[in-house]
């Protein structure tokens, strides 16, 4: 079922200081990732106890807040809301990328999942097409068959030409024009360059040194490449007249540097690859169960501070000189640790809540996306989560000790497997050891979190409006009402709520109560009393009287698709207001003009506690009698 997030989205925008303050905004998997100018202007505590929010994590140098696997369409409906995207581009034109105040290790986080993110899902959904053609070879196709090539071609074309789409998104990432970029990456992979260029070649006498196969299916060479390219560009835009500005720079930017990835910058980038890899072979074959221990169990805590990706262009390397990797293999199946911990909680757990949370979180665990779990219930369990980082280390231990080869950048979860067949030998043992450590991932999970306790998270914290219901919320605070009158907080003519057009408030869910359609825009309160809760977007306020009525003044209907705009609010949360106080101003006629209905309902949310809510109806002035509690 297709959900709005707009709100979601504005009220996200608002508690992480604004648009203002938002530098730079990316989505991956799970989170949005915000670089903020100041972090401290974000409401931590209130984001994370709001619907729609995980939790939310500060590392890497940015403020990430958790949203699961619907993360995508919070991240759309920012852009479609707010001018962030417009923010964007303004920085993007003046050259910020939301790295400045950025530690180095920070930075190099930022960089690299600011360029591996956008091109993660079609990777791996390449690498699932290259691990399930391979299996087809072990069963016995034909490797010259129609079938195998364009199979073959559909996996492992984005592999061969990885440098073109790491070129886009690192062009996006240093702020160089995305055409230029990928111009420079397709000048590195240019199919005759390798063949055709001798150990005699030179470039103005510069001897030009290629690797064997090229620049295909390298990452380092590209990404320095486009970093430099988009400094070259900086200069040029300075320096050329705006009359050819167009087409000059471009051509002095790839005049300048083509020459210089492809005669220093290349060569240098793959001996620091090479170094790279040879530092993390290094370290496996002293002890590749150490090695898998390590990485398994600290791998959940590496994804939790989004540091896990400083290890991708790792395994990417590997693939590229090797054409197989064991770099992040112990990683792989840690996600089943989750799986059997959320199985084992929600068999022991007597919550509801639990189980609600639990059960869309298992299922994302499958498939490898494991924040909805670990914020959801493991972490905030504490033991079920440490739990799952021993399960984690036991079955990386196995992968060491068995030596689990990877053979193309796979998928995650169950999608991983088919990354194991190996077409050379047409072996499927890895298949077989990787689908052991699953199960072992699995089992540890849910046995060692059976035996320890599984803490209550949710009866005993305090009740919130939105898990009670009217009379559950009248026991639990016991409050005191009296009679009381309550005022019409704007002129205007006084209908049956049972009229408004719009259900909830309609059908009395909400409470008892009435409506007024308004003749001016000024709501003024109808009572003495504490204003409980203003909304972000203006348009709905809350009010607790003295003498104990909960008013809900709600403007307008379907007005917070507005987000704000024509409203503006007067008071502040916590404020005490006297009765004929002006609480808040719209523009009656800009929001009628809209297209909007400025029906404005008064809903007493507490009117089980009343024996008699009485309505006067018709013409009404502000401040006259409105609604008669008794």
């Amino acid at each position: 079922m297709c959900r709005n997030y707009d709100e979601l989205a504005f009220d996200i925008v608002t508690h992480v200081g604004g648009e203002q303050n938002v530098k730079s905004l990316k989505h991956c998997v799970t989170r949005l990732r915000f670089a903020l100018k100041d972090e401290s202007k974000a409401e931590t505590d209130y984001l994370k106890n709001r619907d729609g929010v995980v939790t939310v994590v500060s590392s890497g140098g940015q403020y990430q807040v958790v949203i699961g696997n619907q993360v995508a369409d919070v991240y759309d409906a920012i852009l479609r809301v707010t001018d962030i995207a417009r923010v964007r581009r303004r920085g993007e034109a003046d050259g910020e990328n939301g790295t400045s105040g950025m530690n180095l290790f920070d930075r190099f986080v930022d960089i690299v999942s600011g360029i591996f993110q956008p091109v993660l899902g079609v990777l791996c959904a390449a690498g699932i097409l290259k691990g399930l053609t391979a299996v087809t070879v072990v069963f016995g196709l034909d490797q010259k068959s129609g079938l195998y090539l364009i199979l073959n071609a559909a996996g492992d074309g984005m592999f061969q030409y990885l440098p073109l789409f790491l070129a886009i998104t690192a062009a996006r990432h240093f702020k160089l024009d995305s055409f230029t970029g990928l111009a420079l990456g397709c000048a590195m992979v240019y199919p005759t360059l390798a063949t055709s260029i001798k150990s005699s070649t030179n470039f103005l006498g510069i001897p030009v040194m290629l690797p064997a196969g090229g620049y295909y299916q390298t990452v380092v060479p590209i990404i320095l490449a486009v970093w430099f390219a988009a400094i070259i560009q900086k200069q040029m835009k300075k320096i050329m007249p705006d009359m050819i500005k167009m087409f000059a720079v471009p051509l002095m930017t790839l005049l300048i540097c083509v020459p210089v990835s492809l005669l220093a910058i290349g060569p240098v980038a793959n001996g620091l690859s090479a170094a790279v890899g040879h530092a993390f072979t290094s370290v496996y074959r002293f002890s590749p169960v150490l090695y898998g221990t390590l990485l398994g169990g600290f791998w959940q805590v590496l994804v939790m501070f989004g540091l896990h990706w400083g290890l991708v262009p790792l395994a990417l390397i590997d693939f590229a000189q090797k054409g197989c990797s064991t770099s992040l293999v112990a990683a792989t199946a840690v996600c089943f640790a989750q799986t059997g911990a959320l199985a084992a909680i929600m068999f022991r757990s007597k919550e509801v809540k639990v189980k609600q949370v639990g059960f869309p979180a298992l299922i994302s665990s499958v498939f490898g996306i494991t924040e909805p779990a670990i914020y959801g219930l493991t972490l905030p369990m504490r033991l079920p989560f440490v739990m799952t980082c021993v399960a984690g280390a036991v079955q990386g231990a196995y992968c060491g000790l068995t030596d689990i080869t990877g053979y193309t950048m796979g998928g995650m979860g169950v999608f991983a497997f088919p990354s194991f067949a190996n077409t050379a030998t047409h072996s499927m043992k890895c298949v077989l050891d990787f689908g052991i450590a699953s199960l072992i991932a699995l089992v540890m999970g849910f046995v060692l979190t059976i035996i320890v306790k599984i803490p209550t998270l949710y009866e005993n914290e305090t009740c919130t409006d939105k898990d009670l219901s009217r009379s559950e919320k009248s026991a639990e605070t016991h409050k005191k009402v009296s009679d009381e009158i309550v005022s019409a907080p704007v002129s205007g003519r006084s209908i049956p709520l049972e009229e408004v057009k719009d259900e909830v408030f309609a059908s009395g869910s909400m409470g008892k109560g009435g409506a007024i359609i308004p003749e001016e825009g000024l709501i003024k309160s109808p009572v003495s009393g504490k204003v409980s809760s203003v909304f972000p977007t203006r348009h709905s306020i809350m009010l607790s009287s003295d003498k104990g009525a909960d008013i809900l003044i709600h403007i307008g209907i379907n007005t917070v698709n507005k987000c704000g705009k024509g409203f503006e609010s007067l008071v502040c949360e916590g404020q005490h207001v006297d009765k004929g106080q002006s609480l808040t101003k719209f523009d009656l006629n800009e929001l009628q003009n809209a297209g909007y209905d400025m029906t404005t309902s008064i809903i007493i949310t507490n009117s089980d506690d009343y024996k008699g809510v009485e309505l006067a109806l018709g013409d009404i002035v502000t401040g006259q009698k409105f609604i008669g509690l008794t």
